[in-house]
């Protein structure tokens, strides 16, 4: 496989402010039903400019992220239709589509657009409608997105002569994670089940802590209500029912709608933008980004190898200086892979780490401390701006209840999608 050489950046590029969105099911409430992408994406976007300090006026360019714009919003021009509602008209702006992985691409984006020098303050949002798609020809109205639709789109991620023929599709790709784990590792079955069932459970805790995740019932309460007194009891029965040989239904995302927004700006102009606000700017240390479509065997491991090891590389930063992490786990056995290709977690012990409960925002290795796309949601393209969200919060301190036990100086953040892009990048706090 082939591997790049990543460079520093020309100047430091730090972020300033965030914003995110609820994640919701819109059309499934008359306060929401009727909602447009323009209005998503601008409270993202505004929530950003208002925790930055900043006002439309002061950002030179943005960047507008959706997984699949032409079925959910039907737009061929996303970007160009949505500047209104964040006082952006006239500016220059970009539409840009990495399917699941969109919203960590969102932050390499504009970075590299300030780092390069040519402009010196960006925002950088994604929106998606994951439970919904836009009724053609209607202004605004908007219909259930079924399964079997939302199917149809996933079949847009591969090679359509050959990667279906291979059986690359999706059930196989589902498990391949959990089965090259297992294996490589000398998990028995049952160890390898109670894994996935921990990290759902680890991820609900989470979720049940954060106002803007989109399911916040523990699994111990729904246990309770379908009558088991052992949480695990519950999740090896039938309510939890496998959809392959490894993962269950509670490690499958939640879609649905949402967005949300970043800032950056040049560090070396922090104090000119943040006027008086009094949190400190976290910079962009570096990214690392790798892509292997779905014949690749293991495309997920191989493409995350690659990744973080150009973003270790060009950041001279090493696994044990990073105090939280976030993988966008879709299919759930991503963070647990991840993390312990990233060196969060040691090779081979990390489930161990996640059925003692050690990962949850309140062990000492807490990994997606918002819930995940498994109790957070996932607004596809969106999804990835609301992990920095919340990384951005944690390192501030801004988490209330489930602030994690020690502050987070230094975080990694690795999203994948779309068969497969991978992004990995660090930042870290300024003193």
């Amino acid at each position: 496989m082939n591997q790049t050489k990543v460079n520093k950046y020309s100047r430091s590029v730090s972020i300033i402010g965030v914003g995110c969105t609820p994640f919701m099911y819109t059309v499934d409430n008359p306060e929401t039903d009727g909602l447009t992408e323009g209005e998503l994406f601008g409270y993202a976007a505004l929530k950003a400019m208002e925790d930055a300090g900043v006002n439309p006026q002061d950002i030179d360019f943005y960047f507008h992220g959706e997984a699949s714009p032409l079925h959910q919003s039907n737009y061929l021009t996303p970007n160009v239709q949505i500047a209104n509602w964040f006082g952006m008209k006239g500016k220059a702006s970009i539409h840009h589509s990495e399917a699941c992985c969109t919203g960590y691409y969102a932050i390499e984006q504009a970075v590299n657009a300030v780092a390069s020098g040519k402009y010196n303050c960006v925002l950088s949002g994604c929106v998606e409608f994951g439970d919904s798609a836009a009724v053609p020809n209607h202004p605004y109205k908007r219909e259930k997105l079924s399964m079997e639709k939302f199917l149809q789109t996933t079949a847009w991620l591969y090679d359509r002569t050959y990667t279906r023929s291979l059986m690359a599709g999706q059930e196989l790709i589902y498990d391949d994670a959990a089965e090259w784990y297992k294996r490589t590792r000398g998990l028995t079955d049952e160890q390898m089940d109670d894994t996935i069932n921990h990290m759902s459970i680890n991820n609900r805790k989470n979720a049940s802590m954060d106002e803007l995740a989109i399911e916040r019932r523990t699994y111990e309460q729904i246990a309770k209500e379908a009558g088991f007194d052992d949480v695990m009891d519950y999740m090896r029965s039938p309510y939890n029912p496998k959809n392959g040989d490894f993962l269950r239904m509670s490690g499958i995302e939640l879609k649905c709608d949402g967005a949300a927004a970043v800032i950056v700006c040049a560090t070396d102009m922090v104090d000119k933008y943040m006027g008086n606000k009094n949190h400190k700017p976290i910079e962009v240390l570096g990214v690392g980004c790798a892509a292997c479509e779905a014949t690749t065997p293991h495309f997920e491991v191989r493409a995350t190898e690659e990744a973080i090891r150009q973003v270790y590389e060009v950041t001279e930063v090493k696994p044990e200086d990073i105090d939280i992490f976030f993988a966008n786990d879709f299919i759930i056995t991503s963070h647990l892979v991840s993390a312990e290709i990233a060196g969060y977690l040691p090779y081979g012990e990390g489930w161990k780490y996640i059925c003692d409960g050690r990962t949850a925002y309140d062990g000492d290795k807490p990994i997606n401390t918002n819930g995940g796309r498994t109790s957070f949601g996932h607004a596809h393209a969106a999804s990835g701006l609301a992990d920095l969200y919340e990384c951005v919060k944690q390192m501030r301190g801004e988490c209330g209840e489930r602030q994690v036990k020690k502050l987070p100086k230094t975080a990694m953040l690795r999203g994948y999608g779309g068969a497969q892009n991978i992004c990995s990048y660090i930042i870290r706090t300024i003193d």
